[in-house]
């Protein structure tokens, strides 16, 4: 304090003047109290992430299609001759084999008729004989001069006639067989066959063959989808044939039906439309299936999943880790110093959960596969290994974790 200042204090009324000096005293250091008391705040810790390194396998490019399945043979079987259903030798919906018996048709008006046609042609067998004899005693006698020209020209004429109508005489017989085994309608080929149209009792072919039943053939199965052209030119390599082999080399597809895990089925491909439909753009392949167990049934819709290349060692992330915005798509790695960074990748195939980078990776970064709302480039983390997982290691297009598809 400055000499020859003297400090002034407020003065109260009834309080004690060393309390006053006491009070000032205090007022004056609260506020440096105050200031030197308040500790300096610190900055919060980096936040937590989860990293994982690229993993590096093959991996099978495939494209992927919606088909439907359809019956390789599909048979109405029909009435062919007229008469009463007599009996049905199936349950509906039945697994037959081939010729196996189904229905049976009156067959006593058929037998009747077959018996007929017989005795027609032990007839004419007679006749011809006949004829053939007098022809020959006829012949002899013309050229002894004791028969006339007539009389032989007559015997020719009724052997020739007698070998026709013996001619149309099995023949008939014949057709007369083939009616008697119209009565009995077997199955023409291994399958399953659905419900009768003809209940036994009623007449059936008459005036028109009658629809008996359907039989379809399910194993094999056949599997049709439609390829658009950009997607074309990798299948038709494969689907068409070279000039030193008539038929190119099976190429597997795999199909999975409602209820499936991926694509359980395997086939391959067996046929390819001669031409694009011009209003669709498309082309119609087909592919076939076994079908043993008879699970798939015809009309079914798929997902058909078919290879078109190997790529070898391809880096692979999860997809969680891929961003996408206005610049392309990315992933937030972690450098040496723990300071975030963004890569942009190019993205090939995806399956499983996971992406095939083309460009922007080289298998070495810590990628961030956790934590990607709470990172941002230029900004310290605190990285943590993710937990490996057992992968799966089947390369098979089959739906495992090495098989993808092309940008569908």
């Amino acid at each position: 304090m400055p000499l020859g200042k003297t400090r002034r204090y407020l003065m109260i009324p009834g309080m004690p003047a060393r309390r006053m000096l006491l009070a000032a005293h205090l007022i004056f250091l609260l506020p440096l109290l105050a200031c030197q008391g308040k500790p300096a705040q610190e900055p919060p810790p980096p936040p937590k992430v989860t990293v994982s390194q690229p993993l590096r396998r093959d991996v099978t490019e495939y494209l992927e299609f919606t088909g439907n399945t359809q019956a390789v043979n599909t048979v109405q079987l029909r009435a062919r001759v007229e008469g009463t259903l007599e009996k049905v030798f199936f349950q509906d919906g039945d697994r037959v084999k081939k010729d196996q018996l189904l229905f049976l048709i009156q067959q006593n008006t058929f037998m009747a008729k077959l018996q007929q046609a017989e005795g027609d042609v032990l007839t004419q067998k007679a006749l011809l004989d006949h004829a053939k004899i007098e022809l020959a005693r006829n012949t002899t006698l013309f050229n002894q001069k004791a028969a006339s020209q007539t009389d032989l020209e007559n015997w020719r004429f009724q052997s020739n006639s007698a070998q026709a109508a013996l001619q149309t005489a099995e023949a008939q017989r014949d057709l007369a067989k083939l009616d008697l085994g119209y009565t009995r309608v077997t199955a023409p080929f291994d399958g399953r066959i659905d419900r009768r149209l003809v209940d036994p009792g009623n007449l059936v072919g008459s005036g028109t063959s009658t629809v008996l039943a359907e039989i379809s053939q399910t194993d094999p199965l056949y599997i049709y989808f439609t390829v658009s052209e950009t997607d074309l030119a990798p299948l038709l390599r494969k689907l068409t044939p070279g000039r030193e082999r008539e038929k190119p080399a099976r190429h597997p597809v795999f199909i999975g039906l409602a209820g499936d895990e991926d694509c359980p089925h395997e086939g391959y491909l067996d046929f390819a439309a001669t031409g694009v439909s011009p209003t669709t753009g498309t082309l119609l392949l087909r592919g076939v299936l076994a079908n043993a167990d008879g699970q798939m049934l015809p009309g079914q819709f798929a997902r058909v999943r078919v290879p078109v290349r190997e790529r070898k060692s391809a880096l692979l992330v999860p997809q969680v880790a891929v961003g996408f915005d206005q610049l392309g798509s990315y992933v937030f790695v972690v450098n040496e110093k723990n300071i975030v960074e963004r890569r942009n990748v190019s993205t090939a195939v995806s399956e499983d959960g996971m992406y095939a980078i083309d460009e922007g990776l080289t298998g070495d970064e810590r990628v961030i596969v956790n934590g990607l709302v709470r990172s941002a480039p230029g900004r310290p983390v605190n990285p943590e290994p993710d937990r490996p997982t057992e992968q799966p290691t089947d390369a098979s297009p089959s739906g495992k974790a090495e098989s993808s598809k092309v940008g569908k």
